[in-house]
């Protein structure tokens, strides 16, 4: 009498399983396909028939198959659920992404569940493979994880230069001079500004002014190491943080960048206006109280050049004070 009932109830089960909107693959542990629902048939654009006892990674060639193979292992040895995610893995097969939402993406994002299926002897037969179409959370994330990336980098960004601002570059100081104090690690400082920058503005306007600030901070940009912090300072004044760097490394980049600043000409309104800088160089060579005192010795030397008649590099010594 429950004969009749069995069927029914694999029947329901069988529609359940084509309905629902999750991929099911069922394998035996060669790897064959037996069963394969409407959602795989539907995003592989392959029917039951043609998949039936082939191999998954003759179906799937993009799968890695000794890493799937292990975790297949793994989970027949086990008897216990297997998981991976898709910020582990992208995908387990590539499927393409018809979510309107997120349409821009080329493929679907996938989470997959892998469970092991017993016979009547309590071996492990069968694995069932269970794929959920995640991309919708998954490109959510990621434009969450990128606006709090830009995020970051504006609160740290000079918007008119692209150089770091004063916090985020005195924020680093802060740092390599704590480096500084526990290593004994070397660093230089450049602190430089633009020669008469208020001429400029007064001849040329403010439009004038900020292209002169934006043509200097690219060749700044265009000569810093990875490692080296170029900042604003504030106005037309400027900052390098050059780690690992003594003075006389300090003055050959002031120098670099000084012939570059003069050879340079800023074009406003089929104007050339032509540009100089004065920078002040300093290093932790010698004992100090903070970092603030590291910047005093900076914009010491910078005015030793700009009291020296400008467009030039000074070297901070204490016997100048």
């Amino acid at each position: 009498m429950n004969a009749p009932l069995d069927l029914n109830e694999f029947h329901w089960l069988m529609a359940i399983v084509q309905s629902i909107d999750v991929g099911v693959v069922m394998l035996d542990r060669e790897c064959r396909i037996e069963i394969w629902n409407s959602f795989m048939e539907n995003h592989s654009g392959r029917q039951p028939g043609e998949v039936h006892q082939q191999s998954f990674f003759t179906v799937f060639p993009e799968v890695d198959e000794a890493w799937f193979r292990q975790k297949l292992e793994t989970v027949s040895q086990l008897g216990t659920p297997a998981f991976t995610i898709w910020e582990q893995r992208p995908y387990l097969m590539r499927f393409k992404s018809y979510q309107p939402i997120t349409g821009q993406e080329d493929h679907m994002f996938q989470n997959v569940t892998l469970i092991p299926l017993r016979a009547t002897d309590s071996e492990v037969a069968h694995i069932c493979v269970i794929i959920y179409d995640v991309t919708e959370v998954a490109v959510n994330k990621r434009q969450l994880q990128s606006a709090n990336r830009e995020l970051k980098r504006l609160s740290s960004t000079d918007r008119l230069t692209g150089l770091n601002n004063r916090g985020h570059w005195e924020e680093a100081l802060r740092h390599e001079y704590a480096r500084h104090q526990r290593y004994q690690s070397m660093a230089a400082l450049v602190m430089f500004d633009i020669d008469h920058f208020k001429k400029v503005n007064d001849s040329h306007g403010h439009q004038a002014g900020d292209k002169v600030i934006k043509a200097v901070a690219e060749l700044v940009l265009a000569r810093v190491r990875t490692t080296d912090v170029a900042g604003r300072y504030g106005g037309e004044e400027f900052a390098v943080l050059l780690p690992d760097t003594d003075a006389e490394g300090g003055r050959l980049f002031a120098e670099r960048l000084r012939l570059a600043v003069e050879a340079m000409r800023v074009e406003h309104d089929g104007v050339a206006i032509p540009v100089t800088i004065s920078l002040g160089v300093a290093d932790l060579g010698r004992r100090s109280n903070d970092y603030q005192q590291f910047i005093e010795w900076a914009d010491h030397a910078l005015y030793d050049s700009k009291k020296g008649g400008r467009n030039r590099t000074s070297l901070y010594h204490p016997a100048a004070q």
